[in-house]
């Protein structure tokens, strides 16, 4: 839509062929089909409820990047979404008499052969029901009422044949249905006929739908036969859905000036029609937009109008031009709840400098529309304007405009109003953290209150219904830790710094700063602001003696390990393979479901690894010793069937988040590397006393080897033997233990298993 005398928001939906194809309202059970569609993706940054400011009934159009309606996602089938008003009204009608669970399936369930037989059992012509029929309990409905009520819906169940339509999409080919025979006939008949006005009304629906689908385009019925009646029947919902179909009609003849003024008469008269007939309404161009205005009838109904228009395509138009009219109108709420969303959102999308340079001009003109408007103080809701004006002065780091607004809106919020002030408090605590330029040890007592309320909501220690704080506490702890990062505090960054960022990585890999952070942490007396930020903290002290522990393993201090896990409470979980086995190919699954005469925790681990390292330095059974290490540092690999000894390490550096460092493709070295195990098998196969115990170790170090390949950035993996490929290097030392386990074990019986079981093995001997 070009809009000549304003600037064109084109930001918050995006022009997509998604119109009402047909616009039908059925009493019994169909509306009229919507097509609905996402405006974009799933990703709404906001601090700022709409909740607290507008009327529930527009809830459904609160801005949202990813749902079509807000709150509830898509647009409900418009074959059920009046099934329960439609139940309820005929429920009325009859005084409660009628059993409503009979009421339902007549009404929602039962099929024109159904109804019909329900008919014959009340008109005598059938003695019984069918068996699969629930009871009909009709109560002490009167006959003739319930006469009518039976030929009213036998016609209904017919008109389902042409007017219910299955939910299909605009681009979907739609099959053409056909009007039973006569049925024109005998609703003009059952009209005519009808003296009970609540039925009567229903009846002059059904006609009027009728023509809608049946119509030629010439001398048409459907308008004819709805202004003919038009002022017998109550303006009750009934009477709205009915003049749907006319908006309906005057659309398809293009007349859409007309067709968009009935639609917002739909639209506001109850909530009940607020979403289809907000999807319906759709000016063309300017042109006709001018015509539709010019059709209202009243101040309100230009509202309405503006409101509709600003809802779906400008929001700042249509506020300038309701607050000329009425400055204390509800429809301005929504509009303004949809501005400032999408402006906290991103503000809009472009493709070339010119569309961000329109962008920007939006959010500029946006931004002094509200200033100017909230510096009037005479609208509903002079805090609300405030507020807004306020939020989107700090979304521009105009942060002194921000607190002079909100400081005007604090003293107009209504007093007890618990979820405004939270509102408002929210916002505050933002502009605080934002405005800071850095933290000393008077900012941080300032940070006391507002981190400990944030982390409470957090927490659900408290409870405010429909607060957006999520985003609000991640952009208040990541202010904090970039302070503290640009001052050197590395301690109080880490706190604050949920991104685990490379820093951050660095951080932990230096056991003093762990060591200082767990001193912190068992600070019997802390100081306010460290009780507050620890809040904060993402892991336990545990998760640090834990972290401390492992990376001492992994550099062979294993006795000093053990002391860090000692220091944790008791954990009984075990690994879920025995570490000191030895497998000729690997099976993490079959290591796990083995039998294992000891379960180990990492701790029993530790211990019985020093143990084993503390004998072979004693040099005490070094083969066996040597080899159940080897198979302990092995397993503790990537490569290992004890993965989570690393895995249960959450904190940042340690080894499961070191799987891959920031562009980098390779797992890290920690986790990978085959030094220490090779080194043991090294040492068992020289202390070995037999040719089986030396083969079992040249292999285990060949399989050591071929992992060092699979680590090797020359890499090259395939199925076959001849396929892999790395470096000169390490393809050597591979092939130095294959061509020494042939050379001098293939007498062995674990050659033989060996030739057996490993494949690449078997395609070298094979070749040699």
């Amino acid at each position: 839509m070009n809009w000549p005398t304003s600037i064109r928001q084109n930001l918050t939906r995006k022009h997509l062929s998604r119109f009402l194809l047909v616009f039908s309202f059925c009493t019994v059970t169909t509306t009229g089909v919507i097509w609905a569609c996402a405006d974009s993706d799933d990703s709404d940054y906001s601090v700022f409820a709409p909740e607290y400011f507008v009327n529930k009934q527009y809830s459904p159009f609160f801005y949202s990047s990813y749902y079509e309606y807000y709150g509830i996602g898509y647009a409900e089938s418009s074959n059920t979404q009046y099934n329960d008003i439609i139940v309820n009204e005929w429920d009325a009608r009859f005084k409660h008499q009628f059993a409503k669970a009979s009421l339902q399936f007549l009404l929602l369930k039962a099929t024109p052969g159904q109804v019909d037989t329900v008919y014959r059992k009340f008109t005598g012509t059938l003695k019984t029901l069918p068996t699969r029929y629930p009871a009909i309990n009709t109560g002490l409905v009167t006959h003739d009422l319930l006469n009518s009520f039976y030929t009213y819906l036998k016609l209904a169940k017919a008109a389902e044949a042409y007017a219910v339509n299955d939910d299909n999409y605009s681009w979907d080919k739609v099959t053409p249905k056909h009007s039973p025979a006569n049925i024109e006939n005998m609703l003009v008949n059952a009209f005519n006929k009808e003296t009970e006005q609540f039925i009567k009304q229903r009846l002059w629906f059904q006609m009027v739908r009728y023509y809608y689908f049946n119509n030629t385009g010439k001398n048409d019925k459907t308008v004819k036969v709805f202004e003919q009646y038009k002022t017998a029947f109550p303006k009750n919902l009934t009477w709205y859905r009915t003049m749907g179909y006319v908006a309906g009609y005057y659309y398809q003849q293009k007349n859409y000036a007309l067709s968009n003024y009935l639609y917002s008469l739909c639209y506001d008269y109850t909530y009940n029609l607020k979403i289809p007939n907000y999807w319906s309404f759709h000016p063309q161009n300017e042109s006709d937009w001018q015509a539709t205005l010019k059709l209202a009838q009243t101040p309100q109904e230009k509202i309405t109008l503006w409101h509709l228009l600003g809802a779906q395509y400008d929001e700042g138009r249509a506020i300038k031009e309701i607050v000329a009219i009425d400055p204390k109108s509800e429809k301005l709420d929504l509009l303004l709840s949809r501005l400032i969303n999408i402006r906290e959102a991103g503000g809009g999308w472009a493709e070339t400098p010119q569309q961000t340079d329109s962008v920007r001009k939006v959010k500029t003109y946006n931004k002094r529309l509200v200033e100017s408007i909230a510096l009037k103080n005479n609208t509903a809701k002079p805090y609300y304007w405030n507020l807004a004006a306020g939020y989107l002065n700090f979304l521009d780091s105009n942060y002194m405009a921000a607190g002079k607004f909100y400081a005007a809106a604090k003293k107009q919020i209504p007093a007890g109003d618990k979820m405004l002030t939270a509102q408002s408090k929210l916002l505050d605590i933002l502009l605080y953290v934002k405005s800071l330029k850095k933290i000393d040890a008077t900012a941080e007592g300032n940070l006391v209150e507002p981190l400990n309320w944030l982390a409470n909501l957090r927490d659900n220690k408290i409870e405010i219904t429909n607060l957006r704080f999520s985003d609000a506490l991640a952009g208040c702890t990541g202010t904090i830790a970039r302070l503290y990062k640009k001052q050197g505090n590395s301690i109080k960054r880490v706190c604050f710094d949920a991104d685990g960022d490379n820093d951050t990585r660095a951080f932990y890999t230096d056991s003093a700063n762990v060591t200082h952070f767990i001193n912190l942490m068992n600070k019997p007396t802390k100081t306010p602001f460290e009780q507050a930020m620890l809040r904060y903290y993402h892991y336990s002290v545990d998760n640090l003696y834990y972290h401390q522990g492992i990376m001492l393993a992994y550099k062979q201090e294993t006795e000093k390990a053990t002391t860090w896990l000692k220091k944790m409470k008791p954990d009984t979980t075990t690994l879920l393979g025995n570490p000191f086995n030895g497998r000729l190919v690997d099976c993490h699954d079959c290591d796990h479901a083995a039998p294992q005469k000891q379960k180990f925790t990492a701790l029993s681990f530790l211990q019985t690894l020093n143990n084993m390292q503390t004998e072979i330095k004693a040099g005490k059974n070094v083969y066996r010793n040597a080899y159940q290490v080897a198979n302990a540092y092995y397993n503790i690999t990537y490569y290992g069937n004890a993965r989570m000894f690393y895995e249960s390490d959450p904190v940042p550096a340690g080894p499961t988040n070191r799987y891959y460092y920031d562009n980098e493709e390779k797992m890290d070295n920690m986790i990978t590397s085959m030094q220490i195990a090779a080194k043991y098998y090294e040492l068992a196969r020289k202390n070995a006393a037999t040719g089986e115990q030396r083969a079992r170790c040249t292999f285990m170090l060949s399989k050591c080897a071929l992992n060092d390949i699979y680590g090797d950035p020359e890499f090259k993996g395939g199925d076959k033997f001849t396929d892999i490929t790395g470096s000169q290097t390490v393809m050597d030392k591979y092939y130095s233990y294959f061509a020494e386990l042939k050379e001098k074990y293939n007498k062995t019986a674990y050659y033989k298993e060996v030739l057996k079981e490993c494949g690449y093995f078997r395609e070298y001997a094979d070749k040699k």
